[in-house]
């Protein structure tokens, strides 16, 4: 991770990530469906999404959450063939996620899994973002999305949900800037608060 502490908001790459997957143990499961939209001063820069083919069989329950079904992953690429577009979008930005550590784990498995290994970067979390400077009814992605008037169209596929995450994330950070939140310094102590 090389963003100095100082860098303005405005100068720094967030890359929203969202991935789908087969369950939710990520040493025994294996992700489906990877999606990554990168903005700086919310502006688009970087966009990449894909099917995954998991190798394994997708279970029943978890195409009823998500539509994600074998037949339509059976002639996409295994995972290793999305690690350098994963990278490239990666490299140098902070990543954001809605329970963003869930996606990291799998990552950080599948990353395993080819000989690679994650980098380290800087984690900030909509779903923890939500909880302690929300008021939502509930804090589940597509909830939030409603509540704020944000489409949640198609919600738990994986470019869906980064989108949704991304204007979750702008709609608060246009409240921390007028809070004084101007760096990277500063956003990871407003939300340590």
């Amino acid at each position: 991770m090389n963003i100095p502490p100082e860098t303005r908001i405005e100068d720094i790459t967030f890359t929203f990530l969202d991935v789908e997957t087969t369950g939710l143990s990520p040493e025994r499961e294996r992700i489906c469906e990877v999606a990554i939209i990168s903005f700086r001063d919310f502006k688009q820069v970087y966009s990449f999404s894909t099917l995954i083919n998991p190798q394994k069989k997708i279970p029943p329950e978890i195409t009823r959450i998500n539509g994600i079904n074998d037949e339509m992953v059976k002639d996409k690429p295994a995972f290793p063939a999305a690690v350098p577009k994963i990278m490239v979008a990666l490299e140098n930005s902070v990543v954001v996620g809605h329970n963003v550590n869930f996606d990291r784990d799998f990552l950080v498995s599948e990353f395993s899994r080819c000989g690679f290994q994650m980098p380290s970067l800087h984690f900030v979390d909509t779903l923890l973002i939500a909880r302690k400077f929300g008021k939502f009814s509930n804090n589940r992605l597509g909830n939030i999305a409603r509540q704020l008037e944000i489409s949640n169209e198609n919600w738990h596929r994986a470019l869906s949900d980064v989108e949704m995450t991304s204007k979750i994330f702008e709609h608060f950070m246009v409240i921390f800037k007028k809070e004084g939140v101007n760096s990277l310094h500063d956003l990871l102590k407003k939300l340590k608060e």
